[in-house]
């Protein structure tokens, strides 16, 4: 397991919904530097609500959200996005009617200017289907190479932490495996990712610890290696 040397992200007693309806109620959970950090749940469990308050898309009822040390719950999300806390969304929400380069170069409106022919060439090694594609329009690509954009995208704004929302939703089981051997390969290189899925296997596969959230709460947390083994998630994930 990687050494968490700190706390990039760091969320307390977060509560947090939509109106008068809470969904989230006191939930507590961090990403250390260098770290990849499971959020697992089924439909419905608060994960999107979630990501949409460490990602400033909303304003939390109560508790905090400390990104590196900074409290960012209420930020405005152009300013959380420049200091380094990118989400790649649930849903790819690519522009389909923009060209995949012009996709990635969006990625560093808000950050990463001054590197951005740099950090294009490194998405086109990463993902050399899409360097094929280069001039195509986003909306023609099929669901998992809308994938890969969306993750180049985030990746081009240089996030100090990445928060990856269902990657592998609607992928194909050989997409799916190729997207879990991806997210390893940006995390060797050092980046810290807050992996929020439902697939549970795969997620611990690779995680270094990981939290269950169940009913806006977490039930569970721990080492991703110990959670495998746990009964409880077996029983309620796994089928056994």
């Amino acid at each position: 397991m990687a050494p968490q040397r700190c706390c990039v992200l760091e969320v307390g007693s977060l509560r947090a919904g939509y109106g008068a309806i809470e969904i989230l109620r006191g939930v507590d959970l961090t990403v250390g530097a260098g770290e990849i950090v499971a959020l697992l749940g089924s439909n419905g469990a608060g994960k999107s609500t979630l990501n949409n308050n460490i990602s400033g898309l909303y304003r939390p009822f109560g508790g905090t959200i400390r990104f590196d040390g900074t409290d960012i719950a209420g930020v405005a999300s152009t300013r959380i996005v420049e200091a380094g806390l990118i989400q790649v969304p649930e849903g790819r929400r690519v522009f389909p009617n923009l060209s995949v380069r012009d996709n990635l170069e969006l990625g560093s409106y808000r950050r990463g200017k001054p590197k951005r022919a740099q950090n294009l060439e490194r998405v086109a090694t990463l993902f050399p289907r899409l360097r094929e594609r280069w001039m195509q329009p986003a909306g023609t690509l099929s669901g998992g190479e809308q994938q890969m954009l969306a993750i180049g995208r985030g990746l081009m704004g240089e996030p100090r932490l990445l928060i990856l929302d269902e990657p592998s939703l609607g992928l194909s089981p050989l997409l799916v495996e190729e997207m879990f051997t991806l997210i390893g390969r940006l995390n060797t290189d050092g980046l810290a990712l807050l992996l929020v899925e439902q697939n549970v296997v795969q997620s611990l596969a690779i995680a270094h610890r990981a939290y269950v959230l169940e009913n806006g709460r977490i039930a569970l947390s721990g080492k991703a290696s110990e959670l495998a083994q746990n009964p409880e998630l077996r029983k309620s994930y796994l089928g056994h």
